[in-house]
């Protein structure tokens, strides 16, 4: 009873024993209890380690239970093992040193790994710093592991291989990042591409060439230059000590295309180039290797001004652009493809003079006019007063449609501006001739530039009022600009249909019988006469005084 009594503390504990015999696959073990345990011989064995054992080796057992239902002592190699690693480990654990440890198994989202008896599992994400297929070559080979945890409650354990490799990585980078400088030349060879750029493996560094420090060209994509593999000559462009990127470049070995830029492409030289991109904003034009010039979408043609640049040059089509402007520094030239061909406003305006009659389809009818389509891919512009003599212009609208063709005299071409002024009513010059009093009419009274007429307002828009001339049916159009000398009062608005205005002739071309009036000039005119007539420089008559004297003088004749 005594020696029980003193035995029971040995149960859950691990105790030195011997081996007394060993029969088939089962090795006695005597730890000093009332009888001996049994323990199967594979339990020696640890998976690629040598677990032979004879009669008389002494081994590390745990004491299970002191006797069980047959009388024997039941004891545990493996319960031994695993408790004297989970205190080596929990202790390496706290110190984060590495372990030794064998992967032995495959199970479900990794491997199980045995650490000097104490199992514990390899998650397939921490094999390896990339995802590997074959696993062979590591299974039953010791190498060095990082715990990252530990339960021993649930006993689990947790560890990592890709950690071990990652360290030994930085520290590798960090000495060849030590050996680098900024602007040194090396060797190195293509690892991988992407839309972006490429890495170039250094020797055991990886740097990133950019697309655009492939080529002073552009380049649309890294595999129009590289291929995987193909060894290189780079420069390093910038080095990042803290993360250990370094930014590789292959354009700087070569000259600078854009050295002396401004002298080997002049303005308004023409050249001829290659459209390598077409984006919403215009094309890139190649020039030469590594020189690409912009032309804007305003600049591609005189005509079609909201049109998709795609729609009038294509990729890869060898075009002729004249230089409009070169920045060095900012490495820009812009390009004009519309200037390469003739100016359809200057031939329209040499082929057909004002005065000339012309013939074109409506081709848009708006609340201000017709616009008519001329040679040339031009459009020239009816105003709404220039349409008909006897009719109101909003009136006399709408005997034209979309398609009509129709003539009309050319009564101004104005090329800067990209305009040309038609007129349909100027092709009958009957009613203007005998409301002028005859081909002498300029001379005797009639209407003449700087003659003051009364005219009934027709039409008010936002653009200024229309007005028929009394005693006549001639109409003309008075702007905004012009309804008064002061800005106050230059509101179509404060005019009504039928309310009568006097106004003064700025403009009259007997050619083409077109009037235009003017109320501000009348005002200044007025000014200017009250002036002269009723005031001096010496008088102290204030400018109220003297429009008075003569507003009088003019209601008393």
């Amino acid at each position: 009873m005594d020696s029980f009594i003193d035995n029971e503390p040995l149960e859950g504990a691990v105790v030195k024993g011997t081996v007394v015999a060993i029969e088939k696959d089962l090795a006695i073990i005597d730890v000093g209890l009332k009888t001996e345990g049994r323990i199967a011989l594979k339990e020696f064995g640890q998976a690629g380690r040598d677990g032979t054992i004879k009669v008389g080796s002494i081994v590390e057992v745990y004491v299970d239970r002191v006797e069980n239902a047959a009388g024997e002592a039941v004891l545990s190699r493996e319960k031994a093992r695993r408790e004297e690693s989970w205190v080596k480990l929990e202790a390496m654990h706290l110190a984060n040193e590495r372990v030794e440890g064998i992967i032995f198994n495959q199970v479900k989202g990794g491997f199980t790994v045995d650490l000097e008896g104490a199992i514990a599992f390899l998650p397939r994400s921490q094999v390896d710093i990339r995802p590997i297929r074959d696993i062979a070559p590591l299974m039953n080979v010791p190498q060095p592991f990082q715990i990252l945890k530990m339960d021993k409650r649930r006993g689990n354990i947790v560890v990592s291989r890709r950690a071990i490799l990652e360290e030994s990585r930085a520290e590798q980078r960090s000495e060849i990042v030590q050996q680098l400088e900024e602007g040194q030349v090396v060797d190195g060879v293509v690892k991988n591409i992407t839309d972006y750029g490429a890495f170039v493996d250094l020797g055991g560094i990886d740097g990133l060439l950019h697309v655009t420090d492939i080529a002073w060209r552009r380049v649309n994509h890294p595999t129009e230059v590289l291929t995987i593999g193909e060894t290189i000559k780079v420069q390093i462009v910038r080095i990042n000590h803290e993360s250990h990127r370094i930014s590789l470049g292959m354009k700087q070995l070569q000259a600078d295309p854009w050295d002396g830029i401004e002298a080997k492409y002049p303005i308004n030289a023409k050249f001829s180039g290659r459209v390598t991109n077409i984006t919403d904003y215009g094309a890139f034009v190649e020039l030469e290797p590594g020189i690409e010039g912009l032309i804007h979408v305003s600049e591609m043609s005189w005509t079609k001004k909201n049109v998709h640049p795609g729609k009038i040059v294509s990729t890869s089509q060898e075009v002729e652009v004249v230089v409009l402007e070169v920045d060095p520094d900012k490495r820009r030239i812009s390009l004009g493809l519309k200037q390469t061909l003739a100016n359809p406003w200057e031939s329209f305006a040499e082929k057909f003079p004002v005065g000339a009659i012309i013939e074109g389809e409506v081709k848009n009818k708006t609340e201000f006019g017709l616009f008519i389509g001329l040679d040339g891919d031009v459009d020239g512009m009816v105003h709404l007063s220039d349409i008909d003599w006897q009719k109101a212009g909003e009136i006399a609208l709408e005997d034209y449609n979309r398609g009509d063709m129709v003539q009309a005299k050319v009564l101004d071409v104005d090329v800067e501006k990209e305009r040309i002024s038609l007129g349909i009513k100027q092709l009958s010059t009957g009613e203007a001739s005998s409301s002028a009093g005859g081909s002498d009419a300029g001379e005797t009274g009639g209407i003449k530039k700087g003659s003051v007429v009364t005219g009934t307002v027709t039409e008010v828009n936002e653009g200024g009022i229309e007005v028929r001339i009394a005693d006549s049916e001639m109409t003309a159009f008075i702007r905004r600009a012009d309804l008064s000398r002061d800005r106050n009062d230059q509101r179509p608005e404060r005019f009504s249909k039928g309310e009568k205005v006097d106004a003064r002739v700025v403009q009259y071309d007997r050619k083409t019988q077109r009037i235009s009036l003017s109320i501000k000039a009348l005002e200044i005119a007025e000014e200017k006469e009250a002036v002269a007539n009723y005031g001096s420089s010496d008088s102290g008559a204030s400018l109220g005084d003297i429009l008075g004297a003569a507003l009088k003088g003019r209601d008393s004749n």
